[in-house]
């Protein structure tokens, strides 16, 4: 049985017993006889209060059990349906049960509460909107509107429904969702019932009324073929592989198909297979490794997508390798809460947080601000040049250089790789100095003053700050980002 279920029998028991009195909760209908404006009040007002409530069909206003047997169930479905779809603003969530009381067959239909508040009659004003007082339906004065407004939550893109179904056969051939409890160390129950209530619990598949919905977040994890469901034909990351440094001659290209949670193993192997890479020899064994650090390219891939907008179209996340370089490009710019110069070390707020929680809980990316710190590590410990982070007009994108020596840098990126190593050390409670930098550039102890020019000029353009103003020694000095 399900959980609101029970609620609500414990309800209708607490309403008729010991003096009959209907709750805040639970009102009772004899039949359809009641005016349909009456219905469209009761759904806006259980969608406004706490906790949602339920219309219990078959019990007479003085409380006397009758039973359904004499009405017409399929005529009241549809009915408080339309109403819920298409007679309130926003549309109501509703769900319906048969269940067996004292003998007497009664219909429940649970009317959840809304995210969105306040639920008000379809073409009016939010001040044709109702609540429950007293175990009735009534007006909501203008505080009640007021405190609506302020705890209203709106539906995030993750919580939509994507696609519904009243097979569950259906709905679960669509979703790889033994990977899933696979990823999330979770036995897999042994029923598709069991199956689909902990899917519900994850917030991958919702009840909408008497069928099964796969929400976008289920879908954008675990879909079998993304190109399955309406409106997420584009949401495949695509993975462009060109001739040389420019685009003008592409030698591979690919769109993926699978969820991004389900295929992410896959989409990283297939971008390593696709980067150059070089022979080495560890532990008396050759061995081919790819000239990118793979933990760089993890974070860079799964940053993209946690942070796209969702809601773009015609748009996707990419990948585009070339020889010189790999371009990393999702859709959207950043949230205006993060700057570009403060990526490193900060908590930003996701644009799709659902999404990142569970790609974090499936150690797919790290937790807040860690994952780009642990990409630009790697490419310090590569030698390689510093990434280049661009914000387009409706785009964001991370570009990983190949490897280069310190000679063949250009003066920005010695200027950003400086601002960059000095932010790492700083967030790792030690400091940035001459001599930390020749180890980052691999240059010489002989050659400090070419360190030392790119601090200038790093100071020059302030990021980075002495560390100590006060100190007049030049051997001792050291340096903080411009933020700390």
């Amino acid at each position: 049985m399900q959980n609101w279920e029970n609620s609500a029998l414990e309800l209708l028991v607490k309403s008729l017993d010991p003096i009959p009195q209907e709750l805040n909760q639970l009102d009772w209908k004899a039949d359809l006889s009641q005016k349909e404006e009456r219905f469209h009040d009761h759904l806006s007002a259980f969608a406004n209060y706490e906790g949602g409530g339920y219309l219990v069909f078959g019990v007479t206003r003085q409380g006397k059990v009758l039973g359904i047997e004499h009405l017409n169930t399929e005529e009241i479905l549809k009915k408080i349906g339309n109403i819920a779809r298409d007679g309130l603003e926003p549309a109501v969530t509703i769900d319906y049960s048969i269940k067996s009381f004292r003998e007497k067959n009664l219909l429940f239909i649970h009317v959840l509460e809304s995210s969105t508040k306040p639920v008000h009659l379809r073409g009016q004003s939010i001040e044709e909107a109702f609540t429950r007082s007293a175990g009735q339906t009534r007006k909501m004065t203008k505080e009640d509107i007021r405190k609506a407004i302020l705890i209203s939550q709106p539906l995030r893109y993750e919580e939509i429904i994507a696609y519904r179904s009243s097979s569950v056969t259906d709905i679960l051939q669509r979703l790889e969702y033994i990977r899933i409890f696979e990823m999330l160390n979770l036995p897999v129950p042994q029923t598709s019932d069991a199956i689909c209530e902990q899917l519900g619990v994850q917030k991958i598949l919702k009840k909408v009324g008497g069928e099964i919905g796969i929400t976008n977040l289920g879908v954008l994890l675990g879909a079998k073929e993304l190109q399955n469901f309406s409106g997420k034909e584009r949401k495949g990351v695509r993975v462009i592989k060109y001739v040389g440094t420019s685009r003008e001659k592409t030698e591979r290209e690919q769109e993926g198909k699978r969820g991004y949670a389900v295929g992410f193993e896959g989409l990283i192997q297939y971008i390593q297979n696709l980067l150059p890479a070089s022979e080495v020899i560890k532990e008396a064994l050759r061995k081919e490794v790819t000239i990118y650090p793979v933990i760089a390219i993890r974070e860079l891939v799964a940053n993209a997508l946690i942070h796209q907008d969702l809601t773009a179209s015609g748009m996707s996340p990419m990948v585009e390798i070339f020889d010189d370089r790999i371009e990393i490009t999702n859709p959207g710019r950043l949230l205006p809460t993060i700057r570009i110069e403060r990526l490193i070390d900060t908590a930003p707020d996701p644009r799709n947080d659902l999404l990142a929680k569970f790609m974090r809980r499936l150690n797919i990316c790290e937790e807040r601000g860690s994952g780009i710190d642990k990409a630009l590590l790697a490419i310090e410990m590569y030698g390689m040049p510093p990434p280049e982070f661009i914000e387009g007009e409706n785009y964001f994108k991370a570009i990983l250089y190949s490897p280069r020596p310190f000679n063949r840098m250009t003066k920005d990126e010695r200027i950003r790789a400086c601002y960059f190593h000095c932010c790492l050390k700083h967030v790792a409670n030690d400091r940035m100095t001459n001599t930390t930098l020749r180890e980052r550039f691999k240059i010489e102890e002989k050659n400090y003053p070419i360190v030392s020019a790119v601090i200038k000029d790093t100071l020059a353009k302030r990021f980075i700050k002495l560390g100590d103003p006060e100190s007049k020694s030049r051997k001792h000095a050291y340096y903080v980002p411009f933020w700390a």
